[in-house]
């Protein structure tokens, strides 16, 4: 529970990039990498809004959230991209700050020819647990699942998910039929098996040819996220190198970013800004207790 702890002081700590964007010389350039889904979340259309208001060019490259968090900390970056918070006792990452500017939802994903169009909470937690084999055990045909997950347990989505649905960052994914590298072999993978099903950003899924479930009977809609009703969700963070060893560079582009005008570009794009909905903090503790509160029960004698 402790990054939640962090979630609920890291937008104090936000009023230290408090100030106006400052004119800076043509040819200066940010380069930012990481998580493919807060890419695609927002900072494709947010590093052309800012090239166009400052001129200055942010380049975006891919790697993972990881890759994000740790090249940011040692310098290799001007900024990385994550969708999740550092993890404790990683060296790598002890030096990393990060400053959570939206909020992305958990989708899971189907063939849009499959007729399945939601899923519970309880139902997913037993997907992943390997309890739920059959399509028919989710109103489909009698025909095997076939999981689809992410490699390793540290991915954005992959750590996520762990956190959200089972309280356990070392759960295992029981019965998976495939396990991919990355959130695109995942959706590529689904979008041509109608047996398919995974989890993935919405910010991701909704470019691909994939159908969406609904969750505890909610579509994962902008409103829907914004108001917590739809419940996976997580924020999308920028990374520096530390908070006080970030050039003016860095921070007049993070400044942007959490501005009013930056946060309408966020908004354009389909994300709903971190301020704008900080009541979810909240929520999201509630929806941990509930996972915790499921894994005892998984664990419990019968």
């Amino acid at each position: 529970m402790a990054h939640f702890v962090k979630l609920l002081i890291l937008p104090i700590a936000l009023f230290l990039f408090a100030g106006n964007v400052s004119a800076v010389e043509q040819q200066a350039s940010i380069l930012w990498a990481g998580c493919g889904i807060t890419k695609k979340a927002f900072m494709a259309e947010l590093a052309k809004a800012y090239e166009k208001k400052t001129g200055i060019k942010v380049n975006l490259k891919g790697g993972g959230a990881t890759k994000g968090i740790r090249n940011a900390a040692k310098g290799s970056i001007d900024i990385g991209g994550a969708c999740r918070p550092i993890i404790e006792g990683h060296a790598e990452e002890r030096t990393a700050y990060q400053v959570p500017v939206a909020w992305d939802a958990l989708v899971v994903i189907v063939h849009p020819k499959n007729p399945v169009d939601s899923i519970s909470f309880s139902q997913l937690q037993d997907l992943y647990l390997g309890k739920i084999k059959n399509w028919s055990q989710l109103g489909g045909p009698n025909q095997p699942i076939e999981l689809y997950i992410r490699r390793g347990k540290i991915s954005g989505v992959g750590r996520t998910l762990r956190e959200l649905v089972f309280a356990n960052f070392d759960q295992n994914f029981k019965g998976a039929k495939h396990i991919v590298r990355s959130s695109g072999p995942l959706e590529k993978g689904i979008q041509q098996n109608v047996l398919g099903i995974g989890t993935t950003g919405i910010s991701s899924a909704k470019r691909r040819k994939v159908k969406m479930l609904k969750l505890n009977g909610k579509a994962p809609t902008y409103d829907n996220i914004k108001s917590g009703s739809y419940v996976l969700y997580r924020p999308l963070y920028l990374v520096t190198k530390g908070r006080a060893s970030a050039d003016k560079k860095v921070k007049d582009f993070i400044t942007f970013a959490l501005s009013k005008e930056g946060r309408a570009v966020i908004k354009a794009a389909g994300s709903v800004p971190y301020s704008d909905a900080i009541g979810l903090v909240m929520k999201q503790i509630e929806q941990f207790d509930e996972a915790t509160d499921k894994g005892l029960d998984q664990s419990s004698p019968r």
